[in-house]
């Protein structure tokens, strides 16, 4: 069992010392440096308030290591979000196999998205959306695909399919990525990616095309991201700029402008 590795190891993470958190938890810090290091195991009563402390279920202090977890996965854990966990193991992203055991790829037309922010993780759901294959894409990765409205991601035209990479651990995320995101409250959406998980806990989403300002999501609200990998259309899109050099030229724009704005605030 990995409780006695579990606890010392929030308890460092938090840098917190052995006596204080026995003083929080009320009691003594001989108990806990017992627990810590197997010599006791706590009963019911204790376990309770070690979840209480640590805002973690018992069944995720006692069945699972979180040293070996991400820093997104631990992030959202300590903020009460269990996304990635159930019943002590990670979650299983719902999908769908060939007749050969290939993975799928699961197409999310438009109307079908409003079922899918609230199926997403029901494989009974996601048996039922049509699906096809892509060769040239790496086997050994999870894609699924997107139709996407409006006009926030031009050149990407309305009605157009975004196929993206499922993205496990959302740290891997660089700024200026094109990123389909699962949010609570908006649905699907697809915007360009600046990472602040480390810094704020959140994404803060942004569109090519300027008219839409930016905004930040709080990580807890995010349910699913997947990269950008390409996108099928009928339209042929202006111009001869590519979507990561409109990007990070996006980005360095914004930041040109933060900076100037801070320069005139003085």
């Amino acid at each position: 069992m990995v409780f006695a590795s579990n606890i010392k190891f929030l308890r460092k993470r938090r840098n917190r010392t052995q006596d204080e958190v026995a003083e929080d938890l009320g009691m003594k810090r001989s108990t806990l440096s017992g627990y810590e290091n197997e010599v006791a195991m706590p009963g019911i009563p204790a376990l309770i308030e070690f979840s209480k402390y640590y805002n973690m279920s018992i069944d995720t202090l006692v069945k699972v290591d979180l040293t070996s977890l991400t820093g997104h996965q631990l992030y959202m854990l300590e903020h009460g979000e269990d996304v990635f966990l159930r019943g002590g193991k990670l979650r299983v992203l719902a999908t769908t196999v060939d007749t050969h055991n290939v993975e799928n790829i699961e197409l999310v037309p438009e109307k079908a998205k409003a079922g899918y922010t609230r199926g997403f993780f029901d494989p009974e759901y996601i048996s039922e959306l049509p699906r096809y294959q892509l060769p040239f894409l790496p086997s050994d990765r999870k894609y699924r695909t997107f139709q996407v409205s409006g006009d926030s991601m031009l050149p990407i035209p309305d009605g157009a399919w975004v196929t993206g990479e499922f993205v496990q651990d959302w740290l891997s995320i660089s700024d200026g990525d094109p990123c389909i995101v699962l949010t609570l409250d908006e649905g699907i959406v697809f915007k360009l990616v600046e990472n602040q998980i480390r810094e704020k806990g959140s994404l803060r989403l942004i569109s090519l095309n300027t008219i839409y300002e930016p905004y930040d999501v709080n990580v807890s609200e995010v349910r699913e991201i997947w990269r950008f990998v390409n996108y099928t259309s009928n339209e042929m899109p202006s111009g001869t700029l590519t979507q990561e050099i409109i990007g990070k030229t996006l980005l360095h724009i914004r930041s040109d402008l933060k900076e100037i704005k801070g320069k005139i605030s003085k």
